[in-house]
């Protein structure tokens, strides 16, 4: 029998079952973290008729240095949810360089969205392209309009720059850092006031999202949408993972991890993104590689994304770790990609790690004879030993696996502590505004 291990008492795994109706994401996912804070609603409603008529357009401004976590999830969760959403470079060029690496593709420069309107605008935050964001002059004149006209607009992590437009005078914002703006900061996860909505970090990303659904569209929209991405209901001091036969994960490739991230047309872009984010802060060497035959993929909803080389040059290279990430389409590339499969192989058959999220555990890894794992509860049924399946990360031994873009940063951080210990990943986690800091 394999034996079980839950790391430590204070990280009993609770059962968790995806709710496809999830409470009211006002209350759910956006609570106040003490008494005091309050959480002012905005009352929007939209009939079906309109709906139906003209899609909601949504506006993501980027610039290089912007957190790419913060952009990449939002578009993803809106794009969802059936929003027409623009991602707007300001820089002279549609590709941006974001923080960690990270590389996207704008679908526009923000000069060509000067005269247009949009039901929303929502800001990532990220140094030094909350800065440029800040001083292109065509950005602020557009959201001061959108102000002026009573539409919404958002922000999330450290970006000031709707205070420094004086946007939030007189507010409640959900910033990571009072900048004397002339708004109040708390301590609410995201904070819901008039028609502005704010988050304070990259670990809140997720709920931020979910509540602009939920502003555009109503709460049946957002639930609908918040449901299969089996989202932590529980931000408390720690994150969770079931553990089975203990291993140590070591690394001999150099001073940190060597890490291989492959992404594919169709990949899941924030579990790709997430991935890379989170292990990057953690200072491992992560190597992004395209199963396509160019660096350029597109992603599962329509993000672009720019990989550091094609596999077949990363392939040469040797991985303390091989993690993939979800997405239909990508992952079915990667099943049939003979050069990925035969890398993976060769990493079970030398005893280091490997792992996969959301459908790359049930497509990729569980042809090929993998243990215990876990996988997007629609493709569950495709494991051959489902028994831990409904754990939110499972590691067995040199494998990790875990369910899908809500459970990404336990994924990740369960990767970091692996690597690094306990402690480093739960720095890195209040740090990102994960668990409470």
């Amino acid at each position: 029998m394999a034996s079980r291990h839950v790391v430590a008492p204070h990280r009993l795994l609770f059962a968790f079952k995806p709710r496809l109706s999830p409470p009211t994401f006002a209350t759910r996912i956006a609570p106040p973290l003490n008494k005091k804070t309050t959480i002012t609603r905005l009352s929007f409603s939209v009939s079906a008729s309109s709906m139906a008529s003209s899609p909601k357009k949504v506006l993501v401004p980027v610039a290089n240095g912007a957190e790419p976590l913060e952009a990449v999830v939002t578009i993803d969760v809106l794009r969802r949810a059936g929003a027409e959403v623009t991602v707007a470079s300001a820089e002279e060029q549609l590709r941006v360089d974001a923080c960690h690496g990270v590389k996207i593709v704008a679908d526009a420069l923000i000069s060509d969205c000067a005269d247009a309107a949009f039901d929303l605008v929502s800001f990532p935050g990220g140094m030094p392209g909350a800065s440029s964001l800040r001083d292109c002059k065509v950005l602020e004149d557009l959201v001061k309009k959108q102000g002026a006209d009573g539409r919404l607009y958002a922000a999330s992590c450290t970006f000031p720059e709707l205070g420094s437009w004086g946007l939030l005078k007189g507010l409640k914002a959900a910033i990571m850092e009072q900048l004397f703006y002339f708004y109040t900061a708390v301590e609410s996860r995201v904070q819901v006031e008039g028609k502005t909505v704010t988050s304070r970090g990259p670990g809140t990303t997720m709920e931020y999202a979910v509540t602009l659904v939920e502003q555009l569209f109503g709460k049946e929209k957002a639930e609908e949408v918040g449901g299969p991405l089996v989202m932590r209901s529980n931000h408390g001091d720690e994150y969770h993972m079931l553990e089975l036969n203990p291993m140590d994960w070591t690394f001999d490739k150099g001073p940190q991890p060597q890490i291989l991230v492959p992404i594919a047309n169709g990949s899941e872009e924030m579990e790709a993104v997430i991935v890379i984010d989170v292990l990057r802060r953690s200072k491992a060497n992560v190597v992004v590689a395209s199963v396509e035959d160019k660096v350029e993929i597109e992603a599962s909803r329509k993000v672009k994304l720019v990989a550091d080389m094609l596999l077949d040059e990363a392939s040469k290279l040797s991985y303390d770790l091989i993690v993939l990430p979800g997405g239909l389409g990508g992952a079915q590339a990667f099943a049939k990609c003979d050069k990925l499969v035969n890398l993976l192989k060769k990493q079970k058959e030398s005893n280091r790690p490997y792992g996969a999220i959301c459908a790359s555990p049930a497509l990729v890894l569980e042809p090929h004879g993998l243990l215990k794992a876990t996988a997007f509860p629609a493709l569950c049924n495709k494991l051959s030993d489902a028994s831990e399946a409904e754990n939110r990360v499972v590691v067995d031994g040199n494998l990790i696996t875990s369910r899908g873009p809500g459970t990404t940063m336990e994924f990740a951080l369960a990767i970091v502590e692996k690597f690094f210990g306990r402690k480093k990943a739960l720095d890195l986690a209040k740090a990102l505004v994960f668990t409470h800091p």
